[in-house]
């Protein structure tokens, strides 16, 4: 029941964080990925230590290796910052709410 809760709040507060950054948007935010990111959020504060297995490739070879969660799901939240300032500031438009991830994965 509190993982329930707490899913429902991050799509709400990603859903309120892509309101305030696209007020004059015209599409239709679908998606529960504001509240996957919450998700995120919560499992790097909850194991900090954790190591994620990882698929690395070089060319046509490839390897798997344990990365530690915080530069796997750091490296996610940089990217989807750079790509909501990327859309916001210089194009102006876009179909991915970028700020609604950011927000989603802040609530904790």
């Amino acid at each position: 029941m509190r993982f329930m809760v707490f899913y429902l709040l991050s799509g709400i507060i990603a859903a309120y964080s892509h309101a305030v950054t696209e007020p004059h948007s015209l599409i239709p935010m679908i998606g529960a990925s504001g509240a996957v990111s919450g998700v995120l959020g919560a499992y790097l504060l909850l194991f900090p230590h954790a190591r994620i297995h990882t698929m690395l490739f070089w060319g046509f070879f490839w390897q798997l290796v344990r990365v530690p969660a915080l530069i796997v799901i750091g490296f996610w939240a940089i990217i989807q910052l750079i790509n909501g300032i990327i859309t916001e500031g210089l194009l102006g438009e876009g179909g991915v709410a970028w700020f609604a991830h950011i927000g989603g994965f802040c609530l904790v």
